[in-house]
């Protein structure tokens, strides 16, 4: 490199460079001035170094932050200094010239080491600096290299990488499109690809075997803990000839690879991953996203009670949730574990406890016979010290009230094992589902082969099909959906035809896919693992942003560059767009 400004970086000097002349470069991040002697902790990407100035003279306008070119002698640190943190803390440098390259001249708003304890719009708003704090830096240059290894072992099992346009058009992904107006065509309008779905698609169709790209999506959704708002990446991939099966080999190969290389020496499920069925995964542990390290299963009692004269559960159904030991908790635990419940929108909490005779302890224990408490221990195989939990509600909600309620005791237990990676494939998605107004909608990606084909389209009911449709779960995240792909155009007007697509609107919105269908289409299936998510849980970060370079804050705005922002009349004008009411000044 150019030794204008460094010879060296400054995680660099071994004992090979004692008494060397050498150049660093980076930012001052503390200043030790002793009176006649100042010693910098010098920082850049890679490290830092400690440099000594014994001139006064040297240490005009030096501040925290500014940044320096020093040129100096490499000697060992006396014993009593010896930093054995640093990789360079054996030595520092002697320092007989100081170069500033950039001036630190305002306040600092926060100290940088001390970033993450900021509030999250202070740090947004000076991101440049916030990035410079070890820890959120080395997380994006984790982060490029996990990007990387993806993108090798890909290539390794003969995928191409192909990008696929940004500026498309609208598309039902489930998500409201960001729509960008265009100059030459007055009234019609872009949208941001919620996926690249129709393209890769339209690869298969092209001849293309195995594509694959990491692939920014956007989406106009509200942020949460693991979504960001606007922008993501994902490893989208998309195979030709391929089945289901096909599909999961290729992301256990690269899933399993990624989560052992990157995930500190935490156990990572071995290939091949766990599939539960969607109908298995809402009873069992009520949700489709389930996290396999809580050991806690949800039982259907349903038809156990129906025959129990206990009102709240009559006509309802009912699940029950077995918790080991949880009785030798206080009596502080039931009533916040009842306070949670009311939180989630419960009428309350029912339990029993199963003492030391095997006798039952609760207010429900009451409306069970001796038979039936009998049923009850041999079926759920109760002990002492068990508590078994009961929710019942509507059908529509008991299975995410029981899933939370699964959650929220196994963690207050603390039960769940943090220290490995739990990988399932979710599978057999219902293909329809009803919306609000009760119509009937696709449950995920529309462009999803239903299984049976045409003959379950035309003879089934459409709230019992089940698409060729999967997601891939890691610890309670949702890191992907994919599917066996709808290659068939006669199937594809069906399946749009239930959902309320004319023939002639399919064709109309979704002409690229429909007319190449009528070409010679293969059958073909992917997924698209999503990047930010999963580097989120190998850093182990509770909040996604954390891994992203330059992320919107909760509300989708770049406090940084201050997006969305106003533009001028003009720029309205050049894209045919009138304001309905004025922009008020911010």
């Amino acid at each position: 490199m150019s030794e204008a400004y460094r010879t060296h970086n400054c995680n660099e000097l071994t004992f090979d460079n004692l008494n060397q002349t050498v150049k660093l470069a980076g930012w001052v991040e503390t200043i030790r001035d002793h009176g006649g002697v100042a010693f910098i902790d010098l920082r850049d990407q890679y490290g830092i170094t400690q440099v000594v100035i014994n001139d006064a003279d040297l240490l005009n306008n030096l501040h925290k932050e500014t940044v320096i070119s020093v040129e100096g002698v490499v000697v060992k640190r006396d014993p009593e200094t010896v930093n054995k943190k640093l990789k360079t803390g054996e030595l520092e440098v002697k320092v007989s010239k100081v170069e500033i390259l950039g001036l630190c001249s305002e306040a600092l708003p926060f100290e940088v080491q001390e970033s993450t304890e900021t509030r999250e719009d202070v740090r947004l708003k000076y991101r440049f600096l916030d990035l410079r704090n070890n820890k959120v830096h080395d997380n994006i240059v984790f982060r490029s290299q996990v990007i990387s290894f993806l993108r090798k072992r890909m290539e390794e099992l003969g995928f191409t990488e192909i990008t696929t346009p940004i500026l498309t058009c609208s598309s039902p992904e489930g998500a409201r499109d960001y729509i960008i107006p265009s100059r030459k065509h007055e009234g019609k309008f872009y949208a941001l690809p919620q996926a690249p779905q129709q393209f890769k698609q339209l690869l298969m169709v092209s001849g293309f075997d195995k594509y694959f790209q990491i692939a920014p999506c956007f989406r106009d959704e509200d942020a949460r803990a693991d979504r960001s708002p606007g922008e993501f990446y994902q490893l989208d991939f998309e195979m030709a000839f391929a089945t289901q099966e096909d599909v999961f080999e290729v992301a256990e190969a690269v899933l399993y690879d990624t989560f052992t290389k990157f995930g500190n020496g935490k156990k990572v499920s071995p290939a091949p991953f766990k599939r539960i069925p969607y109908e298995e995964a809402m009873l069992k542990y009520g949700t489709d996203k389930p996290d396999l390290r809580n050991p806690l299963i949800i039982n259907d009692l349903t038809d156990f009670f129906a025959d129990v004269d206990f009102k709240p559960f009559k006509g309802k159904p009912v699940r029950g949730i077995v918790v080991p030991d949880c009785a030798k908790n206080s009596k502080s635990f039931f009533e916040k574990m009842e306070q949670f419940a009311l939180s989630i929108g419960m009428k309350g909490l029912g339990y029993i406890t199963v003492l030391e005779d095997g006798s039952y302890k609760g207010p429900i224990d009451k409306f069970l016979v001796d038979e039936k408490k009998k049923e009850l221990r041999e079926m759920l195989s109760l002990k002492k010290d068990d508590t078994l939990y009961f929710i019942s509600d509507n059908k529509k909600v008991v299975d995410s009230l029981a899933g939370q309620i699964r959650t929220e005791v196994a963690k207050r237990m603390d039960i769940i094992d943090n220290d490995r990676f739990e990988l399932c494939y979710i599978t057999d998605f219902p293909m329809y589902e009803l919306d609000d107004d009760g119509k009937l909608a696709f449950t995920h990606n529309p462009f999803s082969m239903p299984q049976g084909g045409m003959d379950a389209l035309l003879n089934q009911d459409p709230l019992t099909i089940k698409a060729y449709q999967y997601d891939i779960v890691c610890n309670g995240v949702e890191l992907s959906s994919g599917a066996v792909r709808n290659h068939r155009p006669d199937v594809m007007v069906k399946a749009f035809e239930l959902a309320g697509y004319s023939a002639d609107e399919v064709e109309k919105r979704f002409g690229a896919l429909y007319h190449a269908f009528h070409y010679g289409a293969p059958p073909h299936a992917g997924m698209a693992p999503g990047v930010d998510r999963m580097i989120m849980l190998l850093k182990d970060e509770e909040n996604i942003r954390e891994v992203i370079a330059f992320p919107m804050n909760s509300t989708a705005q770049d406090l940084l560059l201050g997006s969305p922002g106003t533009v001028t009349e003009q720029q309205l004008r050049e894209v045919h767009i009138k304001l309905r009411r004025p922009v008020p000044n911010e």
